[in-house]
């Protein structure tokens, strides 16, 4: 049986990576790996999400890194933007009974949030 899966981001800047999870997302980062860190475990509430910070370039892709299943949707993005963040795309309703919106983090990963409708 399969009970949770972890998304994995990368990060050309580790630092930068790890403020925007713990400040903007509301994450704590529960462990980190290297000298200076440049891997981190970041959880918040059920959700954890690896963050691995890398040299070169990341292929480019414009869809979701993660998606993040909430129960108060219009909270969290109102919180998100307190916290000095900007949603990507705003909250819409899908088409499969979802109320969704994104924030791309700074290396470009973008991250899905979703709610029932």
């Amino acid at each position: 049986m399969i009970r949770s899966a972890t998304p994995v981001v990368r990060t050309g800047n580790y630092p930068r990576a790890h403020a925007f999870y713990t400040v903007v997302l509301g994450f704590t980062c529960v462990e980190e790996g290297g000298e200076p860190a440049k891997f981190g475990i970041f959880k918040r509430d059920g959700a954890v999400i690896f963050v691995n910070g890398h040299n070169g370039a990341d292929t480019q892709y414009d869809h979701w890194r993660a998606y993040f299943h909430v129960d108060d949707i219009d909270s969290l993005s109102q919180e998100i933007r307190n916290s000095g963040g900007t949603l990507s795309k705003d909250i819409w309703k899908t088409v499969y009974e979802m109320r969704e919106f994104e924030v791309t983090d700074p290396d470009g990963n973008v991250l899905c949030f979703g709610a029932d409708a």
